[in-house]
């Protein structure tokens, strides 16, 4: 630790701050947001209360630190990233205080996130009106920082018009409460608000000129709402000014009433020009939302996630998406087709309900879907979120789209049509060790492209560090000065966010990637989609943060151990941070470091991010990938020979299971045994079956078809099924017969190598997947399909194989051959489930099944087959060794609690629970002594056979 850094923590620690921190790893963390920026802080602190806040600004005083409050980190524009002391209020202050729906008011605390709030309304018919795409982890107090909008601020305006009143901390710790002064003037505010008063009154004419031009003009300091006839409102003057003038401490924001019921309007053009064009024509209907997205970002979308997860769209190559609002839904649908009739589309759909939740989330994944080019490029933010006025904004894109072309760049281009906001991701050349020079050029000449529109260089971001040296293109010096003078008010020492808006840094200084150095050597994965680099694939992550939201509840995975502990360090995105610093080598030095192992330490390697984050990032590999170098060739933690080798050790137990089981049920011997192999004391160990899967189908006569006509598939024996659940196997092999299949499983006991995958033991994976292939290539010469059972196995043949041994062209008929049980079903020509009328089911999809599988083959059957499903979004929380090695017990527990416990639980007594997942039936057992099934059984029991199990 520096001095510096040790006079900043002694400081904070002295002045009563709580939560500190100074190391390597959570600074790491802290050094960027969604931008493409990377400062690293000094230290970071976690304020409880707003005393705690003004003693960590009294304390970064004392040292003469910088201070940079910090919400979700979801800025773009770089506005959350300092070099001193870094406040995260999102910890801690994150209440909603109190509600008044008389007043349509609440008062919150700045780390509170955004849906939080409109959930505390819901019950009253209200809702915090600004909903950026990021609202289900932005925070009040980043919306407050940037004057975040979103795609409904054309009904219910920014941030800056949904505030009341602010509680502020100035740099000099004085607290001031911000709000409308009205006729009172600012002199109402102190001293400080006579000082400020008197900028305004130097700058009359400036302010009234160049300022409040149009509605999504947010750069710079918003001098428009300190004039008298405009109120004198200091809370929102504050707001957009990214915490450079003080601190918040809490707010006070209107509530605005929810529409009862809306209707999405989906009009297709085209292309992106046209459906600009049209706005002047939509406009006039009052929607709630206006929206406008490129046909590049759908398919990019269908690239990602198939062409089944993306909804049908009306025909066109740029479609503008417009929400209306009605008493009724009737009246709804019925406002949005009128606004078809005035439209001039080429073809248009009108959705509700889910169809139409679906069709938003495309347009809400955009800042995380158009960080890859449809040519699989990366693409950045920087030139984010420009704003022209909405008469100028066909003009404007025509004229991007050639400044783009020129500069031989392309980007996903997206926004707030309404609004004439416009945001792309650019795949601007950042190349790893080099400098940034076309980054460079591109901002300057966009910076004079948008000013010679009238527009803003940001919409709704901020400047931040992206767009600050660009504010001289769009404001004349005076008013560069005038902003300079308001900081000096405020801010005398420039403590708070120094080099954003005043005084800025240059738009190339700080960029994250350029600093970085590519990560090829000795690579065990193939990231056949990052170049063969891991420094790109851990640099996929910008920052977007979904890894911080509650996906269960649409059900999603990512990201559990964030869920289970609120920590950034067990974030995706904490952890994607961490491993960039191992490429740029400034705070982790080498896969040994104990920064990187304490980041992957609580990841579980459930893989979703690799489906619910729009980056597409894996942190499963990349965990795997670090074990590997970290441990190849060097003695390894006990756990990684128990249950990394758990396929050996299972093969050894099968010769004398009864005699196996009775060994490691004795409480001495279980655990010598759970000490030895490095499993938490709480765990239970699994039964081995008296006899394997193996056994029982070498001994039962084949069925085929009644005509003897039956289709080939092979079924793949993995060490779960075979060694302790046979019956699910035995189970699959009926139900496959009763469809028409003659079932055959390979000759010799082969494993798919997941668990020294799990254990980063990648040269054995690679071997044991060698062996299967080897095993499978009759079946895969005769073109026979395979089908798992265990949906983690299942996912190493039909993605890892080909990332690990990409160079045998049997890795690529493997993962085309592999296919889960449901996905074989519902392919079958003539093929009808067994009715299951009757049935309410809990549904929880493994992971794996959700994040490489995809688990809508196994919905679609059993709607079709009669049963009621509750599908769980969320982990197990066992995920495979995690939950079973020491020190992970609680946190596998917590992630439990998250969604599937609950579930559970609200189902009544003796639910009947749908689990394909040996992990998810074990914690199932274990935590809840419930029963769970797997498909396979629930189709058996359906079809009433008779021949016992085992």
């Amino acid at each position: 630790m520096g001095k510096d850094q040790q006079a900043l923590v002694e400081a904070l620690t002295r002045a009563g701050v709580t939560e500190v921190d100074g190391s390597a790893r959570r600074r790491a963390e802290y050094s960027s947001d969604a931008s493409n920026y990377r400062v690293v802080p000094t230290a970071v602190a976690y304020p409880r209360d707003a005393d705690e806040v003004a003693a960590a600004l009294a304390a970064a005083r004392e040292v003469g630190a910088s201070v940079t409050a910090r919400g979700a980190g979801t800025s773009i524009a770089g506005n959350a990233v300092g070099p001193g002391l870094v406040l995260d209020f999102s910890r801690h202050l994150n209440r909603v205080l109190s509600l008044d729906p008389a007043a349509r008011t609440a008062l919150v605390q700045p780390g509170v996130v955004l849906d939080a709030v409109t959930a505390a309304a819901a019950a009253h018919g209200l809702r915090f009106g600004p909903d950026p795409s990021t609202h289900s982890r932005a925070t009040i107090g980043g919306a407050i920082g940037n004057n975040a909008c979103g795609s409904r601020a054309l009904r219910y305006g920014r941030t800056a018009d949904n505030v009341v009143a602010l509680d502020l901390l100035t740099s000099s710790g004085e607290r001031l409460t911000a709000r409308r002064f009205g006729r009172d003037g600012l002199a109402a505010a102190g001293p400080l608000g006579k000082a400020l008063d008197q900028v305004v009154h130097a700058n009359l004419g400036l302010i009234r000129t160049e300022f409040g031009r149009f509605t999504r003009q947010v750069s710079g300091y918003s001098l428009e709402h300190l004039l008298a006839e405009n109120g004198a409102d200091l809370a929102r003057f504050l707001v957009g000014t990214e915490g450079t003038l003080g601190l918040v401490t809490a707010a006070t924001v209107e509530l605005v009433e929810a529409p009862a019921a809306v209707a999405l309007a989906v009009l297709g053009y085209e292309d992106i020009f046209t459906a600009a064009e049209a706005v002047a024509a939509v406009r006039p209907h009052a929607p709630v939302a206006l929206e406008g997205m490129d046909a590049q970002m759908v398919d990019v979308l269908r690239a990602r996630r198939g062409a089944a997860a993306v909804p049908d769209l009306p025909r066109g190559g740029g479609w503008l998406f417009v929400e209306t609002a009605g008493a009724t839904e009737a009246e709804a649908v019925a406002a949005a087709r009128r606004l078809v009739a005035d439209s001039g589309c080429l073809d248009a759909t009108v959705v509700t309900g889910a169809t139409a939740r679906a069709l938003w989330r495309i347009r809400e994944d955009g800042a995380g879907l158009g960080t890859r080019t449809p040519s699989g490029d990366p693409a950045w933010p920087g030139w984010e979120d420009a704003a022209v006025p909405p008469e100028r904004l066909a003009a404007y894109l025509r004229a991007f789209k050639a400044l783009l072309a020129a500069h031989r760049l392309d980007g996903l281009l997206y926004g707030h049509f309404g609004d004439g906001c416009v945001h792309v991701r650019i795949d601007f050349p950042l190349t790893y060790g080099h400098g940034a020079g076309p980054f460079r050029e591109f901002m300057l000449a966009a910076a004079d492209l948008v000013a010679a529109h009238g527009g803003s260089m940001s919409g709704e971001h901020g400047d931040g560090r992206a767009r600050g040296e660009l504010l001289s293109k769009m404001y004349s010096p005076d008013a560069l000065a005038a902003f300079g003078a308001v900081k000096h008010v405020f801010d005398p020492d420039n403590l708070l966010n120094p080099g954003i808006l005043v005084d800025p840094a240059p738009v190339d200084a700080d960029l994250r990637v350029p600093a970085a150095k590519p990560l090829r050597a000795g690579l065990a994965y193939a990231y056949p989609h990052d170049q063969g680099d891991l420094s790109v694939a851990v640099h996929r992550c910008v920052g977007v943060g979904r890894c911080r939201s509650d996906n269960t509840g649409v059900g999603g995975v990512m990201c559990p151990s964030f869920l289970a502990t609120r920590d950034e360090k067990d974030s995706t995105r904490g952890r994607a941070r961490v491993l960039q610093e191992l490429a740029n080598g400034g705070l982790v030095s080498g896969y040994r470091s104990k920064e990187l192992a304490e980041s992957l330490d609580l990841c579980l390697s459930c893989r979703g991010c690799a489906s619910d984050c729009p980056t597409g990032i894996d942190m499963a590999t990349y965990k795997s990938e670090v074990l590997h170098q970290k441990y190849r060739r060097r003695l390894r933690p006990a756990s990684h020979y128990s249950l990394g080798w758990l396929p050996r050790l299972a093969r050894a137990a099968a010769r004398a299971p009864r005699l196996a089981n009775a060994a490691l049920r004795a409480p001495g011997a279980a655990r010598l045994a759970k000490a030895a192999g490095g499993v938490d004391p709480r765990r239970d160990l699994p039964v081995f079956a008296s006899r394997t899967f193996r056994q029982w189908f070498a001994k039962r006569a084949r069925v085929a078809g009644a005509d003897g006509t039956a289709r080939p598939v092979l079924l793949w024996v993995d060490t779960f099924t075979n060694h302790f659940t046979p019956e699910v196997g035995q189970a699959a092999v009926r139900v496959l017969e009763a469809a028409g299949y003659e079932v055959s499983v390979v000759g010799q006991s082969v494993c798919c190598g997941l668990t020294w995958i799990s254990t980063g033991q990648l040269d054995t994976a690679k071997r044991q997947l060698r062996r299967s292939l080897d095993a499978l290539e009759p079946a895969l010469s005769a073109g026979i399909p395979i089908v798992g059972l265990e949906p983690s196995c299942t996912a190493v043949l039909r993605r890892d194989v080909t990332e690990l041994l990409p160079d045998d062209p049997r890795s690529a008929q493997a993962a085309a051959a592999t296919g889960t049980l449901a996905e074989l079903l519902t392919a079958t020509p003539g093929w009808s489930p067994p009715r299951l009328d009757g049935v309410r089911a809990v549904a929880q999809p493994h992971c794996h099944h959700h994040a490489v599988l995809g688990w809508a083959p196994d919905a679609a059957l059993l709607a079709k087959a009669g049963a009621e499903v509750t599908q769980v979004g969320g982990c197990c929380g066992l995920a495979g060794n995690f939950g079973a090695e020491k020190g992970h017990y609680d946190v596998s527990v917590a992630v439990a609690e998250t969604a599937l416990l609950p579930a559970v639980r609200a189902a009544g007594p003796n639910p009947t629970v749908l689990a394909d997942g040996f992990s998810c039936r074990t914690q199932l057992t274990q935590l809840a002594a419930t029963e769970s099934h797997h498909l396979a059984q629930l189709l058996d029991q359906a079809t009433g056979h008779t021949e016992p199990p085992g």
